[in-house]
């Protein structure tokens, strides 16, 4: 039985502590979700709520991370928002499966560095259960493949924010968004290289098989922030 099909059947068995998982269908405005995940965040440093993984779907907008820059903005064909992440300029919409992130870091392990790779790490398991080989790639943040012609090309992008130790934001995979809409920036500052999707390869892109496989490997995710705690001992 192909991986992908046993993968849509799978129960999704979520760690036992008490995290919260939400999938919101359709399409979710951007600000919007900011504003809500900033309020959990509060909450969560608060110890007033669940930490959250969050998997939704925004309609087409142009996010600038902290770091971006305005020569990177070449076609601001659709709204442009500030996000607060860390990073440059990424584009979200239909297609995309968008993963917030608003984990208690505190309690996980305060090492952002281990925290990113351990989420590249997450994201790279889920692909691979879907029959896509994703890599890291040395000195390019975000998830990495080969397109059909053997080039490296970018499926998915990372950007993070830690507030009071706890994460916000967390990664975007291109199931099936149209690519040129990424045409209106330098993706994530990188010119060089193209990005891909599931679709484009080939590979099962439905966002119920992408959210089982990241239940699937979210435990083994959740225990490779050991190297936090290790690194705080």
């Amino acid at each position: 039985m192909p991986i992908a099909a046993t993968i849509r059947i799978c129960p999704f068995v979520i760690n036992a502590q008490e995290i919260e998982w939400r999938i919101t269908p359709g399409l979710t405005d951007y600000a919007a979700a900011l504003r809500e995940m900033e309020r959990r965040a509060a909450d969560v440093a608060a110890g007033q709520a669940r930490e959250l993984v969050w998997l939704l779907e925004h309609p087409p907008v142009y996010t600038a991370g902290t770091s971006a820059d305005a020569a990177e903005l070449i076609d601001p064909r659709f709204p442009v928002v500030n996000a607060g992440r860390g990073g440059r300029y990424t584009y979200h919409g239909p297609g995309q499966r968008i993963g917030y992130l608003v984990l208690n870091l505190a309690q996980r392990g305060r090492d952002v560095r281990c925290f990113v790779h351990a989420v590249e790490g997450w994201v790279i398991a889920a692909l691979g259960e879907m029959g896509i080989a994703a890599f890291r790639a040395p000195g390019r943040i975000g998830i990495w493949t080969r397109d059909s012609s053997g080039t490296e090309a970018k499926i998915g992008a990372i950007g993070v924010r830690v507030r009071r130790w706890v994460s916000m934001h967390g990664f975007s995979v291109n199931l099936s968004p149209d690519l040129s809409h990424f045409g209106g920036i330098v993706p994530c500052g990188i010119a060089d290289y193209p990005v891909t999707s599931a679709e484009a390869l080939g590979a099962e892109h439905g966002f119920e098989t992408f959210d089982a496989a990241m239940a699937l490997t979210f435990n083994a995710f959740l225990e490779s922030l050991t190297c936090a705690r290790e690194n705080e001992a």
